[in-house]
């Protein structure tokens, strides 16, 4: 009988130790959800930049973000993974963009794509994209197209949503001249007609009114020359220029030839000095308003602010030869930062599913160039990343932000 007993205890705690191990084992398992990209070990991440052509300014985005997921593989990974992160050159080219991104998709399967720069390239490959049902993360672009979470619920971008920017000059301008005679250059392009459509919404009733001429442009055009020759006969005193840096500097000089002085709204693709302001002339562009959503390195203002500080530390250190004062770094540091939170909210489940619902799960993150008051917070129905900004003029050498911080609380696309 005792031996019986003794058997039946050791039996029964070999069952209970296995059935314990087993539910153990299956919690493990079950806290681990992985997609094509993911493992213990890796996280497989592809995005196409323009590292050759006539765009290659903006090759120090993918420069910088792979400088940082190098220092964030360093220091250990995102929960123990480290990101590999595949670029290939797409020139600029919305053709090429195509090719190299079903090679990142269909060749060296990666999770999710990260940061395509510019709207025809990423309206290129969103339909593909969305088919597949892989992640159009962080597409660095504004349009409006890109933020339509029932249509294309894979594909999130980062840049301030045009119509939002252009709702957010608006509100300026009623506030401070609200009776301006508005005239507006455009690219005729999603970017341009964004724009107009931001500005016309944010004016309401008023639009019809204060809207006096509104002339575009084709990115193949010369010179924009005679289209502010023509908002000028209009009796323009407001001037918005939603265009990008060549067609801007070209603006700017066309308005010192003509000796006329509108108040000069910038749209914030156009906006960096050394693209846009240095070009044209710096003396010309005084007085220029934008906006911005994030800290200018080279503003004294921010000398002493932990994230500047922080990200002079790892331009030092990761990317010698890259420009610290030039805000493209600057903004790619900041993207790469935001994926980083993205990425540590999905613990162990890296399935696509759940980090586009991460994505969209975003409440109150301070990256570290914010202005201060800016948080990004997104929702199911609201991919817009940044919706918060502040007004800027440029004092002749940098810009000067000034009033408050402006919120798009509009209607989402």
């Amino acid at each position: 009988m005792t031996n019986r007993r003794a058997f039946l205890a050791a039996t029964t705690a070999l069952a209970f130790a296995f059935s314990a191990n087993q539910a153990f084992v299956s919690e493990a398992f079950a806290q681990k959800k992985y997609d094509t990209g993911a493992t213990d070990t890796e996280i497989k991440i592809g995005q196409t930049v323009p590292f050759s052509g006539a765009y290659s300014v903006y090759a120090n985005i993918g420069k910088t973000q792979a400088a940082y997921f190098k220092m964030i593989n360093d220091q250990g990974g995102i929960n123990g993974r480290k990101i590999n992160l595949i670029q290939y050159d797409d020139a600029y080219s919305p053709p090429k963009t195509v090719e190299q991104v079903r090679k990142l998709v269909e060749g060296d399967e990666v999770l999710f794509t990260f940061q395509l720069i510019g709207t025809a390239a990423n309206a290129a490959v969103q339909k593909y994209l969305n088919g597949k049902k892989v992640l159009q993360l962080l597409a660095s672009t504004g349009a409006a197209r890109f933020n339509d979470p029932q249509n294309y619920p894979w594909t999130i971008a980062y840049n301030p949503n045009y119509v939002s920017e252009g709702r957010i000059y608006a509100k300026y301008i009623l506030k401070e001249h609200p009776s301006a005679k508005i005239g507006v250059l455009y690219q005729n392009d999603d970017m341009g007609r964004d724009y107009l459509a931001g500005l016309k919404s944010g004016l309401g009733d008023k639009a019809a009114s204060m809207i006096v001429g509104e002339v575009s442009y084709e990115v193949t055009d010369p010179t924009v020359d005679s289209q502010v020759v023509k908002l000028k006969s209009m009796g323009v005193d407001v001037f918005f220029d939603a265009s990008t840096p060549k067609f801007a500097a070209q603006a700017i000089k066309k308005l010192a030839d003509l000796g006329w002085t509108p108040v000069h709204i910038l749209d914030i693709n156009a906006s960096p000095i050394s693209a846009t302001l240095k070009p044209a002339g710096l003396d010309i562009s005084k007085g220029i308003i934008s906006t911005q959503y994030g800290k200018e390195p080279s503003d004294p203002q921010w000398k002493d602010d932990p994230g500047v500080k922080a990200f002079f530390a790892f331009m030092d250190k990761y990317f010698p030869e890259g420009d610290k004062l030039n805000t493209v770094n600057t903004y790619a540091y900041s993207v790469a930062e935001l994926l980083v939170q993205v990425l540590k909210q999905c613990g162990d489940d890296l399935t696509r599913e759940n980090i586009m619902k991460q994505v969209a799960n975003i409440k109150d993150f301070t990256p570290s160039f914010a202005l201060p008051g800016i948080k990004i917070n997104t929702g199911p129905n609201d991919f817009r990343v940044n919706k918060q900004m502040q007004m800027m003029k440029f004092n002749g050498e940098r810009w000067e932000l000034f009033g408050p911080i402006i919120e798009d609380t509009g209607p989402s696309g």
